[in-house]
């Protein structure tokens, strides 16, 4: 087992790592989102209440990372991008993390 789920269910490790992310970053807004109504979501996020439900609801797919990233500085979130060198063993490139 490796430390990204989304690579033990056969995704690529490219691919794992967006999944990941995004995974993550969905997370925190949706914990931040918690402090408001839908109504209130609404007018922060700009947005008509079903998408405020599909975001609320977990319908990852709907968004890009890049609304995520959106929705998480409306809802004061500060957002970044890190990488770092993979351990050794692994293959060349670099992993993203929050």
């Amino acid at each position: 087992m490796t430390k990204n789920v989304f690579e033990d269910l056969g995704f690529s490790p490219e691919e794992a790592a967006v999944l990941k992310l995004k995974a993550d970053l969905h997370s925190k807004v949706v914990k931040r989102a918690a402090r408001y109504s839908q109504k209130q979501l609404q007018t922060i996020l700009d947005e008509p209440q079903p998408r405020v439900s599909d975001l609320l609801r977990g319908k990852m797919s709907k968004f890009s990372l890049e609304m995520l990233v959106i929705y998480a500085e409306k809802l004061g979130l500060r957002t970044e991008i890190r990488t770092k060198a993979r351990s050794r063993g692994a293959a060349a490139g670099h992993a993203l993390a929050l």
